[in-house]
């Protein structure tokens, strides 16, 4: 890859092109970068307080009994959100669905049990566990073998 910067005083407005034979994963990850300006932060109530999550904290978001919480290290908060939305605001974070109710973020996983059935069992680094559904599972596998997961916790 061949980055040219141009750094001049006649430039009104910062444009970024990208010249290229066809699209790419990697330039899909480029292009959410460049878009991503800042950390969306989730709100979480806990009680009567209203809690601001950063993505990087949370383990797993499952919707249970038509509400949705994030599951952290030591702690389940209710969000006040639909899942959906929430899949929309964390996939630049490296956020993919597991199943239905799940999105888990790929970032924390340690390591994957095989169950009878077909689905892993992903275990957190925090301790916490979720289950990916086999509809889920070669999409998972696919992003965490092409670089998905970062070690910069």
């Amino acid at each position: 890859m061949k980055i040219n910067i141009d750094i001049d005083d006649k430039h009104e407005v910062t444009q970024i092109t990208i010249h290229t034979k066809e699209w790419t994963e990697e330039l899909e990850e480029i292009v959410k970068v460049i878009k991503k300006r800042r950390t969306p932060r989730l709100f979480a109530s806990e009680s009567d307080q209203t809690i601001l999550l950063d993505p990087k904290e949370i383990d797993f978001i499952y919707a249970e009994q038509r509400r949705v919480y994030a599951s952290l290290a030591n702690r389940q908060l209710e969000l006040k959100m639909k899942l959906y939305e929430a899949e929309e605001i964390l996939a630049p974070y490296d956020y993919m669905r597991f199943s239905k109710s799940v999105i888990g973020n790929l970032n924390h996983i340690e390591r994957f049990e095989l169950s009878f059935n077909g689905n892993l069992c992903v275990y957190f680094r925090s301790g916490n566990k979720a289950y990916i559904t086999r509809k889920y599972v070669a999409p998972i596998k696919e992003k965490l073998m092409n670089g998905g997961q970062s070690n910069d916790n």
